[in-house]
């Protein structure tokens, strides 16, 4: 396999990653939706107090009854919803803010985790068979996932903050940039725990249920190894994957989006600290928000990602 597998993958991810760009950024426009309200109903409400002197001095003092109870948080807007307000309010090529870092991320982390992939594929198949029972192909996405994600985190904290919006990044050089100069080298691997995890579970997932569910096809004949067989294949692992890292990415989101000022407390500690509030604050299924816009992005992506390999796999077999 060596530096083809590194190459197909590469190619094929970043076609992937830049065809589905704006869904993604609508995943995460939703994921941070009431993320302010939250932050809202945790900080500390001033207290309403007159001392007694003056309690009935009409030139001193006004009474001042209870505070008013905070607003209701606004209604979750849905996926068609928030991708017509981002056109209307910041126009067409606002679905593509952070496309520059999609490919950067793309190019470390996904070129790093596909090659890792297949070459430890090749490395653990049985000599004699030259079959891969599903754990070692889980193991594989483990290994390869963790390792990408550590390699592509920079661009990872970029994409999330240029999706975002709010600040004013030109590029994905730029955003990283910036956030070194005023928050650190260290803030660039903000959330990498989580990115780890996320990719982790992403790649065992994705990848293993991938050919575990194309083998399983091919061997009961009930189609050729074929785009259709890709197709099916492909989009029942973005299932998998959506389902198994949505949580996981929406704590990642947030993490790596707050903007940590120097001397004020950061929004969260880290990432249980997160789960932790998101949870108290907004109810479990939180933890699922933009659900639908992740598995809109992730079967499509999955779909252009594997169909491009096996389209290069065809293109470059004699290289």
């Amino acid at each position: 396999m060596g530096v083809k597998g590194f190459v197909e993958g590469g190619i094929a991810s970043i076609v992937a990653g830049c065809s589905t760009h704006p869904l993604d950024l609508i995943k995460v426009r939703m994921q941070l939706q009431g993320e302010s309200n939250s932050a809202a109903a945790r900080a500390p409400q001033p207290i309403h107090n007159l001392r007694p002197a003056f309690a009935f001095n009409s030139h001193s003092a006004t009474l001042v009854g209870p505070p008013p109870p905070p607003p209701a948080p606004p209604a979750r807007a849905g996926p068609i919803s928030v991708g017509v307000r981002i056109v209307r309010t910041e126009g067409v090529a606002a679905l593509y803010s952070g496309v520059s870092a999609t490919v950067l991320r793309q190019t470390l982390y996904s070129t790093t985790r596909m090659g890792l992939y297949e070459a430890l594929k090749v490395q653990w198949a049985d000599p004699n068979t030259g079959n891969l029972p599903l754990t070692r192909k889980i193991l594989a996405g483990l290994v390869a996932g963790g390792v990408g994600a550590a390699v592509g985190n920079p661009a990872d904290v970029a994409m999330v903050r240029m999706q975002a919006g709010g600040r004013d990044y030109k590029n994905v050089v730029d955003a990283i940039t910036k956030m070194a100069r005023s928050e650190g080298i260290v803030s660039l691997w903000r959330g990498s725990s989580l990115t780890v995890n996320r990719a982790m579970i992403v790649t065992a997932s994705q990848l293993a249920s991938y050919d575990q569910i194309k083998e399983a096809i091919l061997d009961r004949h009930l189609m050729k190894d074929g785009l259709g067989t890709h197709v099916t294949a492909s989009f029942a692992a973005g299932f998998v994957a959506s389902v198994a890292s949505n949580p996981i990415d929406v704590i990642k989101t947030r993490v790596m989006n707050m903007k940590v000022e120097p001397g004020r407390e950061p929004p969260y500690s880290g990432a249980l600290d997160c789960a932790l509030k998101t949870v108290r604050a907004e109810g479990p299924m939180a933890l699922y928000k933009g659900f639908i816009p992740t598995i809109s992005r992730q079967g499509p992506f999955t779909v252009v990602l594997f169909v491009t390999l096996e389209q290069l796999r065809k293109v470059l077999k004699d290289f």
